[in-house]
């Protein structure tokens, strides 16, 4: 069954899994966990994705939270944790420490904060300092840090416990984050200066922008025309078993999770694809698996690094057996892929380590 059409997230995965059961549709086009940027680490943006599907746990009436808002603040507070190591399960390392905030005037400091944590989570006794990407101070950290990685552990110092933390911060009673003024005072909140909320703010609609308009200034015919193509569906509801060479259909009845496509008029994965390259031309074999065996094969041990707009990109329970290839995508460059990823979202913008078990690409045009 999972070969027949596609998508699946690899029932082995229980984060995916979980995401994928849980995952309801955009009607940002996908923002809330489409999308990446080229600054972002893919370790960080999987982060940022995660937290946006797990605060409605904790903060059920909060409205508007997408992975750009978390970027902002994760790039003005550490850049991302850029040149730290990110572990699979999330743990930063070395650790992120702001200054210690002794009133010495470091870091614009002024004011004497008493420790609070005797050290458990900022590495010192003597005095207080902000913690992980998102400079949590240890207090605020044990007020509301969750766990977000799955070991029952709130870290600060965690990718996964961070982002959940500081979605669960900006949403505070359960903002409307979709109005400007309210992500103004959840970010205020955060940082009371005028100037530190400008900042953030301008890196959100930056990473907004980046995830609805990928650049593609650089590409040119037949590579063009599929992947304006894809662009032009996004929003476009998933359906299983939807999608052919003439655009959206009705689906088919069930995905391995038991949703049905046969009431919704959109797009699989495979269906996606075979739209787009019909656009320019190419016939596609209707499934994911199929469409492996089509055009110059680029091996997964090449990595993502030898994608090029254009490409098919594949997703595998066991990579190196094309027979169990479960998702494709189109690389549209910049580490993204346009996508329809899976029961309950859209067609939408993707980085390409949004799936787990990367399988390669295939290279057509």
């Amino acid at each position: 069954m999972f070969a027949a059409v596609c998508c699946a997230a690899p029932v082995g995965n229980a984060i995916s899994a979980y995401v994928a059961l849980k995952t309801g549709q955009q009607d940002d086009g996908g923002i809330a966990e489409g999308g990446s940027a080229a600054d972002i680490p893919p370790r960080m943006l999987t982060a940022y994705k995660k937290a946006v599907q797990q605060v409605g746990k904790y903060v059920p009436k909060c409205q508007g939270m997408r992975w750009p808002i978390l970027a902002g603040i994760a790039k003005v507070e550490s850049n991302h944790a850029v040149g730290r190591n990110i572990a699979d399960n999330g743990d930063i390392r070395p650790k992120i420490y702001g200054v210690l905030l002794n009133g010495s005037g470091a870091g614009g400091n002024t004011t004497v904060f008493p420790d609070t944590d005797n050290g458990k989570w900022d590495g010192t006794a003597t005095g207080e300092r902000a913690v992980g990407p998102f400079q949590f101070m240890p207090s605020t950290w044990e007020s509301i840090g969750k766990d977000g990685n799955g070991d029952k552990i709130a870290d600060p110092h965690n990718a996964d416990d961070a982002a959940l933390g500081a979605a669960i911060y900006l949403c505070g009673n359960g903002r409307d984050l979709t109005k400007r003024a309210q992500l103004k005072a959840a970010i205020w909140q955060h940082n009371h200066s005028g100037e530190y909320v400008a900042n953030v703010l301008g890196w959100i609609d930056q990473y907004t922008a980046a995830a609805k308009d990928p650049d593609l200034k650089n590409v040119s015919g037949k590579v063009r025309t599929v992947n304006e193509a894809a662009l032009s569906q996004r929003g476009v509801p998933y359906s299983w078993g939807g999608g052919n060479a003439s655009g959206k259909s009705y689906g088919i009845c069930c995905s391995p999770s038991g949703k049905s496509g046969a009431n919704i008029k959109g797009f699989d994965c495979s269906g996606l694809t075979t739209y787009a390259y019909a656009k320019a031309g190419v016939s596609l074999p209707r499934t994911a698996a199929a469409q492996a065996g089509v055009g110059q094969r680029i091996p997964a041990s090449l990595g993502t690094g030898a994608l090029k707009p254009g490409d098919l990109v594949f997703y595998a329970y066991a990579p190196g057996r094309d027979s169990t290839i479960y998702h494709v995508g189109i690389y549209v460059g910049s580490g993204q892929m346009i996508n329809a990823a899976r029961p309950g979202t859209v067609v939408r913008l993707d980085s390409v380590n949004a799936m787990s078990g990367f399988a390669g690409g295939a290279r057509l045009l």
